[in-house]
């Protein structure tokens, strides 16, 4: 009967965390002391992805903890700074040396709860939105109702517009400046009113953002972060079969992926939002 028993659970653990023949993605597990986390890797995000990959492998965020927690909103780890960190230690600034290039796929990749996110720096140091070569999140969020959503559809909007206006500041910077310095009020209200025109002319020549509502209604139900949509790269998910998992839970009591996500963010945190309590992590390849 042990034997059997054995077995039994042994193909179940092997099917919870090992091989899966309907998915070519690779996948990791993060093990830490709240229980694991199965995570796949988005072949559509290749240099996110062999990045990670490489980390795990070498055990590059074996021991870091989960530094930056936040209540329905996400949890952030990777910083290579926090191994042994001391407590109130300021955390976050950490890395391997190097950023990876952003590699959006939106819509088709967006910040529901669970998804797998790269940290990184903030645009006005960094336009090019690169992400950080270790630190990443995993996307808790909260469920938003059709007014949250239109609202960030028009944040979205007004981002998109801001942005053509920066451009066109920048490339009639010199002109703007040269008639302040001759104190031509006429020229300059024509060049202003010109930049205008412009900026009207190139947003209406852009798609007028909409969520698709597929997407709507996963963060209607399941939630998310969708005001991060398009501005950091999505490049994995938590992935779990919710009747291994339970079998499994039955047999050892153990937590995972979803409720080990809820349990580290609902961690009480300092000022800085670090875990009073350190949430470490191992983190391991289990299919590449």
């Amino acid at each position: 009967m042990r034997n059997v028993l054995f077995v039994f659970t042994t193909v179940l653990i092997f099917s919870v965390f090992g091989c899966s023949a309907k998915t070519n993605e690779a996948i990791v597990l993060i093990k830490t002391n709240h229980g694991n986390i199965k995570i796949k890797l988005y072949n559509e995000t290749p240099a996110h992805r062999d990045n990670f990959i490489k980390l795990a492998n070498e055990g590059f965020l074996d021991g870091t903890i989960f530094h930056r927690v936040i209540k329905d909103f996400m949890i952030q780890g990777g910083d290579p700074n926090s191994k042994d960190a001391e407590a109130g230690q300021s955390l976050g600034e950490g890395g391997p040396g190097y950023t990876l290039p952003a590699e959006f796929d939106y819509p088709k990749y967006y910040h529901k709860k669970g998804a797998l996110s790269a940290a990184r720096q903030g645009d006005r140091t960094n336009p090019e939105k690169r992400s950080s070569g270790s630190q990443f999140y995993i996307v808790q969020g909260e469920v938003f109702d059709d007014n949250k959503l239109t609202k960030i559809e028009n944040q979205t909007r007004e981002g998109k517009r801001r942005a053509v206006f920066n451009e066109l500041i920048v490339e009639y910077n010199d002109s703007l400046n040269a008639l302040q310095r001759l104190g031509d009020e006429t020229q300059i209200v024509a060049l202003q009113n010109f930049i205008m025109a412009e900026v009207n002319k190139k947003y209406g020549e852009q798609d007028e953002f909409t969520i698709p509502e597929d997407i709507k209604e996963v963060y209607r139900t399941a939630g998310g972060t969708p005001f991060l949509d398009g501005s950091y790269t999505v490049f994995g998910e938590v992935i779990e079969d919710k009747n291994l998992i339970e079998k499994i839970k039955s047999l050892f009591g153990a937590k995972y992926g979803f409720e080990v996500l809820d349990l580290i963010a609902n961690e009480e945190t300092d000022s800085r939002d670090r875990p009073l309590k350190d949430v470490v992590m191992e983190v391991k390849v289990i299919k590449d």
